[in-house]
């Protein structure tokens, strides 16, 4: 079957199959073009030719207990990042506020921990009532770690909109990169947020030396779970991490992964989230093709595009950003 065959297929309403999706990620260069082109046909179909933006705020830098292998915030790995502890109410009120002059829609809490404390919790529900009385229509999403009984109900009530905690691979190659808890832990917290009320912000990393195969069985779990928003990060080694040494991928399969992410889940917000501007590079514009959403002004420790480059680079590419009436 063609790619376009198989997006016509999608959009009247059928799933993808695995092996399409894998025929999509092992597609050749020379088909690169048709891949985008059948992607975009979904991407648009679903979300026309917006693009959301998103910013992030490290709320909690540099003290995680877990070993992830990817990540220069976990205590278990030499890197040299900020250390500190959450940050107060005003301090996540002001990113709020610094994230609306930047054009987001949506506000991004995330705390370097294997789960909030009760204070955590407290801290973050006050700030978002703040927060939500002064921009009432930002979304907000927070990725406070794996959740304890009650807390998704908390977030909810205060008004949190979207709960974020990445499976960050397939279930087969997650205990490759992380032993301090399982893939199914990550998966009992999406699933409380979304039992909470919550809308379940899930994706992952690619390039830690899995194959397409994983990238395959990572989509449909997402799929599965059934999760609205999806941000795919693409490794970008940081040294003193175990993968501080490998290799990034190549723009080309950044662009094909995206695509099969978002012929599997066509209804799902798609967000080329980190890494993107040191793996795809001059060839970032060809990301919205099938993604309907990025993060700008940086990631938790590492930098990336100014606000303004990013909504040039939105419009170059005839696309519109969001445009999120905040008051």
């Amino acid at each position: 079957m063609e790619f376009s065959q198989i997006a016509d297929k999608i959009i009247e309403g059928q799933d993808i199959s695995r092996e399409e999706a894998q025929r999509v990620v092992r597609s050749s260069d020379a088909e690169l073009l048709d891949v985008l082109a059948a992607a975009f046909k979904v991407r648009q179909h679903f979300h026309g030719k917006a693009v959301k933006v998103h910013v992030l705020q490290n709320a909690k830098s540099g003290v995680c207990p877990e070993d992830c292998k990817f990540c220069s915030q976990s205590l278990k790995n030499n890197s040299e990042v900020p250390q500190y502890g959450m940050q107060t109410v005003n301090d996540l009120v002001s990113g709020a506020r610094r994230a609306a002059e930047m054009g987001a829609s949506t506000y991004c809490m995330v705390t370097s921990t294997r789960g909030p404390s009760s204070n955590e919790i407290k801290v973050v529900c006050e700030a978002v009532r703040q927060i939500k009385s002064e921009f009432p229509t930002m979304g907000i999403c927070t990725s406070l770690g794996l959740l304890k009984p009650g807390q998704a109900e908390a977030l909810a009530e205060a008004g949190v909109n979207r709960y974020n905690h990445n499976v960050e691979s397939s279930k087969r190659h997650f205990e490759t990169v992380v032993s301090t808890h399982k893939w199914e832990d990550r998966v009992a917290t999406v699933k409380a947020a979304k039992n909470a009320g919550l809308e379940a912000c899930c994706g992952g990393i690619l390039g830690m030396g899995e194959d397409s195969d994983d990238w395959v069985e990572m989509a449909f779990a997402l799929k599965e779970i059934g999760v609205e928003s999806v941000p795919l990060n693409f490794l970008d080694p940081r040294p003193g991490t175990p993968l501080g040494e490998s290799k990034r991928m190549s723009p080309n399969d950044c662009l094909r992964a995206l695509a099969m992410f978002r012929m599997v889940n066509p209804k799902s917000d798609l967000r080329v989230a980190g890494g993107r501007e040191v793996t795809l590079q001059h060839m970032q514009p060809l990301s919205l093709f099938a993604a309907n959403s990025i993060f700008t002004n940086g990631y938790l420790t590492t930098p990336g595009a100014a606000p303004s480059d990013d909504m040039q680079m939105i419009v170059n590419a005839g696309f519109e950003p969001f445009v999120a009436n905040l008051s």
